[in-house]
C-alpha cells in the first residue's frame, strides 16, 4: 500500500512540509478508540500515542480519516501533529463542554442511513448540519419494507434539495451497485446514522465479507442495538475507503459561528413585514402563512426555531463572560437549594 492509496496528494505533502519538521512522516487514522490510536503509512499500520503537547494544547484531537504527522518513538509511534482538515462530521461534545467534537474527517461523501422505521425528516436536517466540506447522500436502506419509495424521496427533497436519494437492502444486496460511482481508488466515504439502520450490514456488503458485527433489531420498538462501538476506516476491493462509525441516537450539532439558517425557510422569512420577525405573534409573517396554507412544514420550522435556540446556547456558554455570569449563578443557586435543605422544617 502506498500514501496515495490512502489519500495522499500534493495538498496534504504541503502541509506537512509547512511544519518545517523533516523528520515527521506522514500517516491516517485508520482506527480510534479509548484514547488508543492505529496509523497507517506506506510501511503498514502502528500502534500511535498522542504526543503530549497535543494534549494540553487548544489543537484538535486526531480522528479516524485525519492525516498526523508521526514520530518514530520505539515500539510506539507518536502523534506529533494533526495536519488541517478538508471536511469533517462535527457535533457538539457531550456533557457539560461546549466545545466542537469531530466524528470523522477528510471524507468525500457521507452516507446518511435511514430505514423506514427509522426515518425522520428532522432528524435528516440535524445530521446534515453535522457536516462540514463533504458532500451528503442519503441511503434509505431495508428497501423492501418500502411500500411508496416516492413519498420517502419527496420527504428527503423537501428537507434537502438536490442531495442524491439510494434505496438499497444491504442485507439482500438490492440496490447496492447505485454506490458504485462513488467508490473511486483513493475516496473515503463515511457511514452515520442511529443504531440499527444497517450501517455495519452495508459496509459488509461494500467489503464483500462479515467483517463488522451485526445485530437484529428489537422486534417490539424496531430500535437498533449498538454493535460498533469504536471508529475504523475500512479498505474496500477497488481502492475506495469508508469509515464505519457508532450509532447516534440524537445528534447536537456544532454551530462553528452561533448561526443556524435554512434556506427556504429564509427565503420566505423576506417577505415578512418585519426584518426581525420570528414567526411567532407577528402581524404579516410570510413562514407563519406558508405554513398555515400548507406550502410549508411546520415541522421544519419548529425544528429551526429548536436549532437556532441550540446555537444561541453554544455561544453563549463559549463567550467567557457569559460563561462565568452561568457559573456564578449555579453556585449561588447551589448555596439557595443547599439553604434551603437546611432550614426547611423537613430537615431539621
Amino acid at each position: 500500500m502506498t500514501l496515495e492509496d490512502l489519500g495522499w496528494n500534493a495538498r496534504w505533502a504541503e502541509r506537512l512540509a509547512a511544519l518545517g519538521d523533516a523528520n515527521l512522516c506522514p500517516g491516517r487514522v485508520v482506527w480510534q478508540g479509548s484514547g488508543q490510536y492505529r496509523v497507517a503509512d506506506a510501511t503498514g499500520e502502528h500502534a500511535a500515542v498522542l504526543r503530549g503537547r497535543l494534549r494540553i494544547e487548544n489543537a484538535p484531537v486526531p480522528v479516524v480519516g485525519d492525516w498526523v504527522a508521526l514520530e518514530n518513538a520505539g515500539d510506539v509511534w507518536a502523534i506529533a501533529h494533526s495536519l488541517e482538515r478538508d471536511s469533517a462530521i462535527v457535533r457538539a461534545a457531550a456533557g457539560t463542554r461546549t466545545e466542537p467534537q469531530a466524528i470523522a474527517a477528510n471524507i468525500a461523501t457521507v452516507l446518511l442511513l435511514t430505514d423506514p422505521h427509522d426515518f425522520s425528516p428532522r432528524r435528516l436536517e440535524r445530521y446534515s448540519l453535522a457536516i462540514q466540506g463533504a458532500d451528503l447522500a442519503v441511503v434509505i436502506n431495508k428497501a423492501d419494507l418500502v411500500e411508496d419509495r416516492g413519498t420517502l424521496w419527496r420527504e428527503v427533497e423537501r428537507v434537502l434539495p438536490g442531495v442524491p436519494v439510494l434505496f438499497v437492502s444491504a442485507l439482500h444486496g438490492d440496490g447496492v451497485d447505485e454506490l458504485t460511482p462513488l467508490l473511486t481508488p483513493g475516496a473515503t466515504l463515511a457511514c452515520v446514522g442511529s443504531s440499527g439502520v444497517g450501517k455495519s450490514t452495508l459496509i459488509n456488503r461494500l467489503l464483500g465479507t462479515q467483517r463488522q458485527e451485526t445485530a437484529a433489531v428489537r422486534a417490539h420498538d424496531h430500535r437498533g442495538q449498538h454493535t460498533t462501538t469504536h471508529r475504523e476506516l475500512l479498505f474496500l476491493p477497488g481502492g475506495a475507503m469508508v469509515i464505519d462509525t457508532p450509532g447516534l441516537r440524537e445528534l447536537t450539532p456544532w454551530f462553528a459561528d452561533g448561526t443556524v439558517e435554512f434556506a427556504d425557510v429564509a427565503a420566505l422569512a423576506e417577505h415578512c413585514r418585519f426584518r426581525d420577525c420570528t414567526h411567532g405573534d407577528e402581524p404579516g409573517c410570510a413562514v407563519r402563512a406558508a405554513v398555515a396554507d400548507g406550502t410549508m412544514d411546520a415541522g421544519r420550522v419548529a425544528n429551526l426555531a429548536q436549532l437556532q435556540r441550540e446555537a444561541a446556547f453554544q455561544d453563549s456558554r463559549a463567550d467567557p463572560l457569559v460563561a462565568r455570569a452561568r457559573r456564578q449563578r449555579d453556585r449561588s443557586l447551589g448555596k439557595l437549594v443547599r439553604d434551603i435543605e437546611k432550614w426547611h422544617p423537613k430537615r431539621r
